[in-house]
C-alpha cells in the first residue's frame, strides 16, 4: 500500500445531517439543472452506473457547473466516482474541487482501497490549494467480502464521514433477490459499523429501486429510523420529501423529549439519576435519546462547518 506521506487530514469536521441524498445522472442537464429544487440534504452527481461509458467524459468536463448548481440552495454536493483505476483517475482529477463536499465510493472492499483514494485525494487537494481533509467520503458496500471487513473500513481513514448498503449490487453479488431476509443482516452490519467508528449510516432494507410506491418507500423510511439509520439514499425525487420527514423527528417525538429533559433536570435537582415519567423508567439511556432527538429537530442540514 502507497504510505500517505502529504500532510495529514486536520481534525475531525463534524458529521453532516444527511436524510436524503439525491442521485442525480451527471451527464442530463435537464436532470442536474432541477436537483437543487427537489429538497434533498445533499445531490449526489453521479459518475457511475447511471452514465453510459461513452458519455462519462463530457459529464467529467461539465462537473464544475453541475457542482455550482446543485449546490445553489446550500445542499452538500457530493460525487458518486467509478471503481476501475483509470476511470477512478479520471473521476478524481475532475472531482477534487472546491464545492465538494465528499465523494461516493462505491463497492468498496477494504480498508486499504479507502486509504489509496485518501492518498490520492490529499495530493490533488496540495496542488490545488484547497483546505486539506475538506473532502469526505461516503463507503457503499455491495460485496460479501467488504461485509466482512466493515470495522476496517470505517475507520480506514478521517475522510469517512458515512456507509451504505448497496442493496441491489450486494443481492446481485450473493445470487439473490434484493428482498428483506437478505438484506436486514448486511444493512445491520453496516449500521453497528458506522455507528462504532462515529459515521453516518445510511440506507434502509429493501430495493433501491422500489421508488414508485411510495406508502412502501415511506414505511421502509421509518422502519430504517427506528432500527438506527440516519438517512437513506434517493434515486428519484419523489423519494426525498418522504425521507426528509422520515428521518426527522415527528411532534409527538419532541413532545416526549423535551418532557424526558425537563423531568430529568427535576430530578436532577434531587439527586435522582433515574426516575418515573408516565409510568416508564427513565433513565441516563433514555435522557440521551431524549437530548439526541432535540438535536436533530434543532441542527441545519449538511455540513456543519
Amino acid at each position: 500500500m502507497i504510505k500517505d506521506t502529504v500532510p495529514a487530514v486536520e481534525s475531525p469536521m463534524s458529521v453532516p445531517r444527511w436524510r436524503s441524498l439525491l442521485f442525480v445522472p451527471a451527464h442530463i442537464p435537464r436532470f442536474v439543472e432541477a436537483a437543487h429544487e427537489r429538497g434533498a440534504d445533499g445531490v449526489i452527481l453521479d459518475l457511475e452506473d447511471s452514465v453510459p461509458q461513452d458519455q462519462k467524459g463530457e459529464a467529467r468536463r461539465q462537473l464544475p457547473a453541475s457542482v455550482a448548481k446543485v449546490g445553489r440552495k446550500g445542499a452538500s454536493v457530493l460525487v458518486r466516482v467509478n471503481r476501475g483505476l483509470c476511470a477512478l483517475a479520471d473521476d478524481l482529477d475532475a472531482a477534487v474541487m472546491a464545492g465538494v463536499d465528499a465523494l461516493v465510493l462505491p463497492k468498496t472492499e477494504s480498508a486499504e482501497w479507502v486509504s489509496e483514494i485518501a492518498y490520492a485525494v490529499s495530493e490533488l487537494e496540495r496542488e490545488r490549494s484547497l483546505p486539506p481533509g475538506r473532502i469526505r467520503f461516503l463507503a457503499q458496500i455491495e460485496t460479501p467480502g467488504a461485509l466482512q471487513r466493515l470495522a476496517a473500513i470505517a475507520s480506514a481513514h478521517p475522510r469517512m464521514v458515512a456507509m451504505a448498503l448497496g442493496p441491489e449490487d450486494f443481492s446481485a453479488s450473493v445470487g439473490g433477490a434484493p428482498e428483506f431476509d437478505l438484506l436486514l443482516t448486511p444493512n445491520l452490519s453496516v449500521l453497528f459499523a458506522a455507528r462504532a467508528a462515529g459515521l453516518l449510516p445510511l440506507g434502509f432494507v429493501g430495493s433501491i429501486g422500489e421508488f414508485s410506491d411510495s406508502d412502501k418507500v415511506r414505511e421502509a423510511a421509518a422502519h430504517a429510523r427506528r432500527l438506527g439509520f440516519a438517512g437513506a439514499l434517493a434515486i428519484h425525487p419523489t423519494q426525498v420529501a418522504i425521507f426528509n420527514e422520515a428521518f426527522s423527528p415527528n411532534a409527538q417525538e419532541l413532545e416526549w423529549a423535551r418532557s424526558v429533559v425537563a423531568a430529568e433536570n427535576d430530578a436532577a435537582t434531587r439527586r435522582l439519576s433515574a426516575f418515573s415519567l408516565n409510568g416508564k423508567m427513565i433513565d441516563p439511556p433514555v435522557v440521551r435519546r431524549a437530548r439526541e432527538i432535540l438535536a436533530l429537530a434543532s441542527n441545519n442540514c449538511g455540513f456543519r462547518r
